[in-house]
């Protein structure tokens, strides 16, 4: 119905049978073949024959006001699936708590000034919560960590964007050791429960044959926790990264178990399709990578470190 629906537009348009013929590549037959198809679905005549040329009646004009928007909306259909399009819309991004942090202003900007007809959602959530929103179709793509090897739930598709690692810091004045089972006396600042890289933290202590003390629970606020850190209120795990450009090298000390290795992705988890919008996450998967690869390996002092740098005797100064 829609070819014949832009049949009888095109008719009013151009005025005539033959015009619309024109204006379509047709023969004229086919047109009136057209218009003759869309009567009979409609049941009821919508061109006074009475005239000639034939010209649209009472109702082929009230139809012809529906036809044309009905068009519209069926070219604006085609704009949102179509990857051709310029991206417009409504775009829902999810970021993991971990990456909600200013770094990510950048990338998120450039994209609203370069695609001001995409209309942006940001949630800021657990990994978890956040597949499952993807899953449930109120998110489109999430920025999330996640251990290393490991993918979204299927369906979603998964983009690794870049490689970090996961560090056990504690104040630069604390006192603990880099062991197991000094580790496992400290009081911890940890994501909630339900934290992939909290799981694996634990997963790693147990096969040791420690738990950890959980001190606090700190949701939504890496901030918060290296702050909790570096005043001696507990030891925790952040990003390695995220203590490079926070400056915490004469804040923080690294601790460095037996075996501990906790290596991590930053990925673009999203639903398979996204029309108009793939152009809007291909620059932010850009942007996002882009704050990774820059970053120094600058790294806040190691307990091993601290201990061979005390150590050393003072120089004095030549006479």
């Amino acid at each position: 119905m829609l070819d014949d629906l832009h049949a009888l537009v095109e008719f009013a348009q151009a005025g005539s049978i033959a015009g619309a013929a024109d204006r379509l590549f047709r023969t004229p037959s086919a047109i009136t073949r057209q218009l003759q198809r869309l009567e009979a679905e409609l049941g009821a005549e919508l061109l006074d024959r009475s005239v000639k040329p034939p010209r649209l009646n009472s109702l082929g004009s009230r139809i012809l006001e529906q036809a044309r928007d009905l068009l519209r909306r069926t070219e604006a259909i085609k704009s949102v699936a179509s990857r051709d399009a310029e991206p417009h819309g409504l775009l829902r991004i999810g970021l993991a708590h971990a990456l909600a942090e200013g770094t990510l202003i950048k990338p998120i900007r450039a994209l609203t000034e370069k695609y001001p007809k995409v209309q942006l959602r940001l949630l800021s959530a657990l990994t978890g919560e956040l597949f499952q929103r993807l899953l449930a179709g109120e998110l489109d793509v999430a920025v999330v960590f996640l251990p290393e090897g490991k993918t979204a739930p299927s369906p979603l598709v998964t983009n690794i964007i870049a490689n970090d690692r996961m560090e056990i810091v504690q104040s630069a004045a604390g006192v603990i050791h880099g062991d197991w089972e000094s580790l496992s006396r400290a009081p911890w600042v940890l994501n909630p429960s339900g934290c992939l890289l909290r799981a694996s933290l634990i997963d790693q202590m147990e096969r040791a044959g420690f738990t950890p003390i959980v001190a606090a629970e700190i949701h939504y606020n890496i901030h918060l926790q290296l702050a909790l850190i570096q005043s001696g209120y507990g030891v925790g795990l952040l990003p390695a990264r995220f203590i490079a450009r926070k400056n915490c090298r004469d804040t923080v000390e690294v601790l460095r178990p037996p075996s501990f290795d906790l290596r991590l992705s930053v990925a673009i988890a999203r639903i398979a399709q996204l029309g108009a919008l793939e152009k809007a996450v291909e620059l932010l998967e850009d942007g996002t990578r882009h704050l990774f690869e820059p970053a120094k390996t600058t790294k806040a002092i190691s307990a091993s470190r601290k201990r061979v740098l005390a150590s050393r005797p003072t120089s004095r100064p030549h006479k």
